[in-house]
């Protein structure tokens, strides 16, 4: 691999990195914290679950949804039009937030 190729393979890894994202909420304690978020149009947010069980989360509206994410992995979602999104984790149903997008 050229100098050049391993170069652009960093940067590719690097921008799939959830610390690009713009908004993070994290998973703990069975909480989405923050449980109401307020961002601009185009921006991602990046669900990390910081806790030993497993949680999904899924809007309300259909728009996305992930599959079971374990302790210390991450789902991430790019808000491309204005809107609120009320979400859940349906393994633990009372587990919700809302996004907001400007």
């Amino acid at each position: 691999m050229t100098r050049y190729a391993r170069r652009a393979a960093l940067l590719l890894a690097l921008a799939a990195s959830p610390a690009f994202a713009d908004e993070t909420v994290t998973i703990k304690n069975f909480e989405f914290a923050p449980m109401m978020l307020s961002m601009k149009a185009g921006e991602t947010v990046t669900w990390r679950n910081d806790d030993e069980e497993p949680h999904t989360v899924v809007s309300q509206d259909g728009l996305f949804r992930s599959a079971a994410i374990d302790g210390g992995e991450h789902f991430s979602f790019k808000f491309d039009k204005p809107g609120t999104y009320k979400y859940v984790c349906t393994i633990h149903p009372r587990m919700v937030g809302t996004i907001v997008v400007k």
